[in-house]
């Protein structure tokens, strides 16, 4: 037996075999099509090749192992069969423009997860089944059905690092857990693998000759054990069945409200990098959505999204959660979330240069493109405009002199548009001195404590030679905090967080003495911070 130690991401127990990640294996990648019928007529190749491979596999099942053992794929012929899932991976790839693979991947995991979240024994159990059938679609389409690339069953996938535009493209469905030498706790694909709901390591000096191993990741010590012995496995399944239970308990939670025992209401927000993220939103019963990080529409594309492109995804975001408040981030890029098509010039220290709100200002076609599409999609629900990285009053004012255009511009083409409450990220020491003044400009603010602690503390949180120095509970940042919230409340503007202490338990009670008025987390601890909150 051999234990490897990292640091844990994501908290929890994962066990199977290691498949190893090199670059371009087992990603489901998202590209843009022109002939979206071409397209379509690919995904129904693949369904009908998927249905006589299954009818194949029946009747041999059937000569082996008798009726009752081969109807299992009796069931997945009739899943390709299912007019919700076959329109809805047609509706994908015709209305975001994209190859059939990454659409059968979304609509297959989020099918999957809706499955999950039900009631109902048999139909939890559906989930596996439309996994299964999701990814023999994706490996015809890809050409893999007769090789090895693919595992049968899901794996911990290790790898020399993931960048940001890789983790959220990782067909969840395959992917125990995640194993990474490189990378920080604090970088945006560790905020990613929290999303995902997969306990994750960084930082792991990974041996030679690891593919297909038996493991044990320990999201909870940070360790990665190769060839556990007998006590030691049967240690981890026992903790793993518990962890089970605990979410079991957590389920009775869905449909209570978010409130301490002394009657505050709390809003309780998910935050999402996408579409494919809105199952979990809805599974674990999230009573919006807190931050919609936009960028991700930009990190999957390999050009600009178009405002037509950008207004779907929103349009769909804002109807599926029919009502409940979504929140969308404009473009966040610079630092570690780097789109080559931009063509961005190397800095010396990009988290503090050319990035956000920045870009956004000096490129206003740019910015007014993705305005636009909120304003047109804000008439199908209830959606908010937050801007990330704000310093000054005079940044706020230069961006509703361009809202104002962007409202003239689509009043003056007749095109409808909703009340849009707008917002700004609070992730600045300069945002948090000056916010007495910055409450009088917007409805809301959200405090972004991933960069406010950063630049408070002035230390790289990508740096992982900085890991040890790295303190988000440092008194600053709580003082920061807690002033934020004073200063909005002055001036009738209600304060969230966004950040991952957000979802830090420990300081869920501080935060509300505090008079906090919203949490926005990884949409995999909303039950865990209502049952929080519900005893404070």
């Amino acid at each position: 037996m051999v234990e490897l130690q990292g640091k844990s991401v994501f908290s929890g127990i994962a066990i199977g075999r290691i498949s190893v990640l090199e670059k371009g294996d087992q990603l489901v990648k998202r590209h843009p099509v022109q002939e979206t019928e071409e397209e379509l007529a690919r995904f129904e190749q693949a369904r009908t090749k998927a249905k006589e491979q299954l009818q194949r596999l029946y009747e041999k099942a059937r000569s082996e192992v008798g009726e009752a053992n081969a109807q299992i794929f009796e069931v997945h012929q009739m899943m390709l069969d299912d007019l919700d899932y076959v329109e809805s991976i047609a509706n994908v790839i015709q209305s975001q423009k994209i190859n059939a693979e990454f659409a059968v991947a979304t609509v297959g995991d989020n099918f999957a997860q809706m499955f999950q979240a039900m009631d109902d024994d048999y139909m939890r159990e559906r989930a596996a089944d439309v996994k299964d059938v999701s990814n023999r679609v994706i490996r015809i389409l890809q050409g893999k059905e007769k090789g090895t690339v693919d595992s049968e069953e899901p794996v911990i996938l290790v790898a020399e690092d993931l960048a940001p535009s890789e983790t959220v493209q990782l067909d969840k469905s395959k992917v125990l857990s995640f194993v990474t030498h490189k990378g920080s706790t604090n970088s945006h694909t560790a905020i990613l693998a929290r999303t995902m709901n997969i306990p994750a390591l960084i930082g792991v000096e990974l041996a030679e000759k690891l593919e297909g191993k038996m493991a044990i990741v320990d999201g909870y010590e940070g360790k990665l054990i190769l060839d556990a012995d007998e006590e030691t496995l049967c240690y981890y399944e026992k903790k793993k069945e518990e962890e089970e239970e605990e979410k079991k308990l957590l389920l009775n939670l869905k449909g209570k409200e978010t409130v301490t025992t002394k009657g505050k209401k709390i809003h309780l927000y998910a935050n999402i990098g996408g579409m494919a993220d809105l199952a979990s939103v809805l599974s674990n019963d999230a009573a919006g959505i807190g931050l919609f990080r936009s960028e991700f529409l930009y990190l999957e594309s390999d050009k600009l999204p178009t405002e037509e492109e950008q207004f779907k995804v929103y349009k769909a975001v804002a109807e599926t959660m029919a009502g409940k408040k979504v929140i969308i981030r404009t473009l966040d890029i610079g630092a570690d979330k780097k789109v080559d098509y931009l063509n961005l010039e190397a800095e010396e220290n990009p988290a503090m240069g050319y990035r956000a709100i920045r870009i956004c200002l000096d490129q206003p076609e740019l910015f007014k493109t993705q305005l636009r599409a909120i304003y047109r999609a804000s008439y199908y629900g209830n959606i908010g405009i937050m801007f990330p990285m704000i310093i000054s009053l005079e940044e706020i004012k230069k961006i509703k002199e361009i809202v104002a255009e962007v409202k003239a511009e689509l009043k003056d083409h007749g095109i409808l548009y909703g009340d849009v409450e707008l917002g700004i990220m609070i992730e600045t020491p300069a945002a948090v001195m000056i916010s007495d003044k910055l409450a009088e400009e917007v409805e809301f603010f959200s405090i972004g404590t991933n960069d406010l602690t950063q630049y408070t503390l002035a230390m790289d949180r990508q740096n992982p030679k900085l890991e040890s120095f790295y303190d988000p509970h440092h008194e600053a940042i709580l003082r920061m905090i807690e002033m934020t919230v004073e200063n909005g409340h002055k001036h009738q503007c209600w304060v969230g967080i966004c950040g991952e202490l957000g979802a830090d338990l420990s300081l869920t009670e501080t935060f509300i003495h505090m008079g906090i008025d919203e949490l926005s987390v990884t949409p995999s601890m909303v039950l865990k911070v209502r049952d929080t909150i519900r005893k404070i």
